[in-house]
């Protein structure tokens, strides 16, 4: 089991401040970005997504344009990466971004712990002013074991696969088939176990410690031998578990970055709804009064 420091707190970011070999990107929308942490520049996941898809979570597939655009961020080789959302009002983009940079082969990347949230509650200083950095030097170098795509998924789950886990992000409402506006099926992939994306934070928005996220994890039977595949809508709240495992010592994750936006178009891809747990959640019992 080989722990990954994925998280960095704000006061050690705070301490680096200013350093030129940190690159710290705030993945808010622009409208949140008019505040942000000094030096912060600011990019989206949606940026990276695949122009000639209708699934808005594929993977552009032109590594040269990923690497262009992250370079006129100001990407280095050499660059100490932090990333920072606000954890209560997205679904895990900071999450996507670190999954994506891993996947370019970006050798230090974080994620602020607590992110904006934080940060503003502990009265840190913020500036108003877009960033611009000098053009970088980053090269990509794509790891492919990072990603998986729907074909091979399809295939995996049309076989036996008893040491790989598919973990669907999502909430459970959606796992178990609630009907969604847009798209063509509801459901999960067949296999596929539920471990809900938005019950791994504190009330400060810090992520909870190691030892509670692994037993979250281990509740659901996720063993250290494990190949384990990551997905949700968009592949967004996929990409944070992914860093939540990577960040307790699972080291055997990939993501579907197309997940069920493009595996629900492709009527050749098998899909199963769990009807007594859909009622379930839709007909909670009142209860027992003592």
């Amino acid at each position: 089991m080989a722990t990954q420091d994925v998280f960095i707190d704000s006061e050690t970011l705070f301490q680096n401040l200013g350093r030129e070999d940190l690159v710290l990107l705030d993945v808010r929308g622009p409208a949140a970005y008019t505040s942000h942490i000094p030096g912060a520049v600011n990019s989206t996941w949606h940026e990276y997504s695949d122009p000639s898809a209708v699934s808005k979570g594929v993977l552009n597939p032109d590594v040269s344009q990923l690497e262009q655009r992250l370079q006129a961020l100001g990407l280095n080789q050499s660059s100490d990466v932090v990333i920072y959302s606000n954890p209560f009002d997205n679904w895990g983009d900071e999450g996507r971004m670190f999954w994506m940079l891993q996947y370019l082969g970006h050798p230090s990347v974080r994620i602020l712990d607590g992110g904006w949230v934080k940060w503003v509650a502990e009265q840190r200083q913020f500036d108003h002013e877009a960033v611009k950095l000098p053009k970088g030097d980053f090269t990509v170098t794509a790891h492919p074991e990072l990603m998986i795509t729907k074909d091979a998924l399809k295939k995996l789950v049309k076989a036996p696969h008893l040491n790989t886990v598919i973990l669907d992000a999502r909430s459970v409402e959606e796992y178990a088939g609630k009907e969604i506006d847009g798209l063509p099926r509801a459901g999960h992939i067949p296999s596929a176990i539920n471990i809900s994306w938005n019950q791994f934070l504190n009330k400060d928005a810090t992520v909870k410690t190691s030892e509670q996220v692994r037993n979250i994890f281990e509740e659901h039977g996720l063993r250290d031998d494990q190949e384990i595949i990551t997905y949700c809508l968009g592949g967004v709240r996929a990409a944070w578990v992914y860093c939540l495992l990577r960040n307790v010592g699972f080291d055997q994750v990939k993501t579907y970055p197309g997940s069920w936006w493009e595996w629900s178009r492709d009527f050749a891809a098998p899909a199963e709804k769990d009807v007594k747990l859909l009622h379930k959640v839709n007909n909670p019992q009142p209860m027992k009064s003592s």
